[in-house]
């Protein structure tokens, strides 16, 4: 007995420490940390007249190219679109995250931000690996979501009434990808590439299923982790001596296999899709990037209207090159706000739930933005999404947004399932 009155003492007195060394809950940062950095903010009273909109995308790491576009494109929307919302006597505020293009941050994060009952709005992701399980947060909190980027059809086959996505899916786009590589490119022979992760690893299933149906031999199908050196994944392409090597990933890999295919001597063209698109492609594969196609749901700015205001706007308030995806992020954010606007007007002017901003979003309809007419379906897809094909020019990375436009395609929405 004395020993058991010993260990339970030993273990109090530990728990006292433990407590006393841990950090104190703290609110959703405006920059969140990796997640064992941060503990989940308990729930606390709305503040009456504050309203937040969070941002998930990378911030830091290889791939904050893109996320940074996306969340500097949906500050820029904050800045310039409140206006009606402060006027109705509300103050708006953005709270950026940092999901570093991981599924666990992306979680934890979203942890957080549904935490916080000022937010009723997300804009998020990049990474469609981080956006499905994230979303299940935002949906089990009624939190409405509106995704910039993510093209995996999971994102909204799920029948989420939260979730939405303002570009096209994958299901078409590796098909889109497959038709040009046979139809245009003379392809008789593949060999697939993808990063393990649900976009590109999903992308190049999409792309293999089409690529076999159209009579394309596929000589290979393999996914690799890797982040540096690719000879491993490299030696049995040059041996295969494909038409060509379509991969399905982000540029911070697919700019090094590239490149390091061609001083391999693979001479096999290379295709990708839209997780290709960015100017860091150029700086990491340098003059190998000239001619290469890529597909992509993020059409260029030069197709769109009201794109050039956009883009003075953009480089006068961050003073960076307008990236794929900055143009989306300000539509998402845009959005977000007009159904907020209209939820508010429906509750009578005062402070909506979360569940009336996620009826209002998914009754998007007509939205004309800077990259086109958005009308939501029953799921949150785009009832018609644009899909695109463009070849490189120069190696030039200022340059990266001339890359020649060679199709363009507007294709309904698949059927809900």
């Amino acid at each position: 007995m004395r020993k058991l009155n010993l260990f339970l003492a030993l273990l109090i007195v530990s728990a006292m420490v433990i407590s006393a060394c841990a950090p104190a809950p703290q609110p959703a940062a405006p920059v969140a940390q990796p997640a064992e950095q941060q503990p989940t903010a308990p729930a606390a009273p709305a503040a009456g007249n504050v309203i937040r909109i969070a941002t998930q995308s990378p911030l830091s790491g290889p791939q904050s190219v893109l996320g940074t576009a996306i969340k500097n494109g949906a500050q820029l929307a904050l800045e310039q679109k409140s206006g009606k919302l402060q006027e109705m006597g509300f103050t708006v505020e953005l709270a950026p995250y940092d999901d570093q293009a991981t599924p666990d941050i992306g979680v934890a994060n979203a942890k957080q931000i549904v935490a916080d009952p000022s937010v009723l709005c997300v804009v998020g992701h990049l990474n469609s690996g981080v956006a499905i399980p994230s979303s299940e947060e935002y949906h089990n909190a009624q939190l409405a979501m509106v995704s910039p980027a993510n093209t995996n059809p999971l994102v909204t086959t799920r029948g989420y009434p939260e979730v939405n996505r303002i570009v096209g899916r994958d299901d078409v786009q590796g098909v889109v990808g497959a038709e040009f590589a046979f139809g245009e490119m003379g392809v008789k022979s593949v060999y697939i590439l993808h990063d393990k992760t649900a976009y590109g690893q999903g992308i190049a299933e999409f792309f293999r299923q089409k690529a076999e149906e159209l009579g394309m031999t596929v000589l290979g199908f393999e996914g690799t982790e890797e982040q540096a050196n690719f000879d491993s994944v490299l030696t049995p392409i040059l041996a295969a001596n494909p038409d060509l090597v379509y991969f399905g990933g982000i540029y911070s890999q697919g700019g090094l296999i590239l490149k390091q295919m061609r001083e391999k001597g693979i001479d096999a063209q290379f295709l990708g899709p839209d997780g290709l698109d960015s100017s860091e492609m150029a700086n990491l594969a340098g003059e190998y990037v000239v001619d290469m196609y890529f597909t992509t749901t993020a059409g260029p700015l030069s197709l769109f209207p009201k794109a050039q205001q956009f883009i003075a706007d953009y480089e006068a308030r961050f003073g960076e090159q307008v990236q794929p995806y900055a143009a989306e992020g300000y539509d998402a954010m845009s959005i977000c706000l007009l159904g907020i606007e209209k939820a508010i007007e429906e509750n009578g002017g005062a402070m909506p739930t979360r569940a009336q901003v996620a009826a209002a979003v998914r009754a998007t309809k007509d939205y004309d933005g800077i990259t086109g007419v958005k009308t939501f379906n029953e799921i949150g897809d785009l009832t018609v999404a644009q899909y695109f094909v463009k070849q490189v020019k120069s190696a030039d990375p200022a340059k990266w947004g001339e890359a020649e436009v060679v199709k363009v395609l507007d294709i309904p929405a698949p059927a809900a399932n």
